[in-house]
């Protein structure tokens, strides 16, 4: 729904909303290649990179930014999967670049935060006749470009792919304590026959 805001405001507009700002000024709006496009072989470690980015746009100087959008609050604390957010846009850059779209001026998150308080005041504002409109504020995360963290990552990716077993679970992880009981209740099963 984003990309859509943003791509109609700016073919009304000839402009991107205003909520961008603080990532500087961003251009326009540009096609996002599809997945099978948006993609690399990493001849190193035989590894292929790709995703679809929820937007990219292009400055004025012809530079890409690469925006990833998150809808709910954004708290230092509460955000744990920021290094993942991280790396995941610093290999759409990686991707944009060898691909040909250009060189990549930043990356960055917005978060979409719903604005949850409602009072008798601002009530008439937000009920519709089949339901209501919730309204959203952004908050924008700049964050660094640091495409040199992505070849030891796959390095890592091709050891553990590699490995005749898989790597044994972090010590108390729910989910491989549910897939240790599927395992073992399948083989059970197996042993019945």
């Amino acid at each position: 729904m984003t990309k859509k805001v943003n791509n109609c405001y700016f073919h009304t507009h000839h402009k991107i909303p205003n909520w961008f700002s603080g990532f500087g000024d961003l251009g326009r709006p540009i096609p996002v290649p599809h997945h099978s496009t948006f993609q690399i072989l990493d001849g190193k470690t035989n590894v292929v990179l790709t995703g679809v980015p929820d937007e990219i746009f292009q400055n004025g100087d012809g530079s890409l930014f690469i925006p990833d959008y998150k809808t709910g609050r954004f708290t230092g604390n509460q955000d744990k999967l920021l290094p993942m957010y991280a790396m995941q846009l610093n290999t759409y850059s990686l991707i944009a670049t060898r691909i040909g779209m250009g060189k990549v001026s930043g990356i960055g998150l917005v978060y979409f935060e719903p604005l949850t308080e409602v009072d008798a005041s601002t009530i008439d504002s937000i009920i519709l006749d089949n339901g209501f409109s919730m309204k959203f504020t952004a908050k924008l995360l700049p964050l660094r470009l640091e495409p040199k963290k992505i070849s030891p990552l796959l390095r890592k990716v091709r050891a553990i792919h590699d490995q005749p077993d898989p790597p044994d679970g972090r010590p108390g992880c729910k989910d491989c304590q549910l897939l240790d009981g599927l395992m073992e209740t399948v083989a059970n099963k197996k042993g019945r026959r």
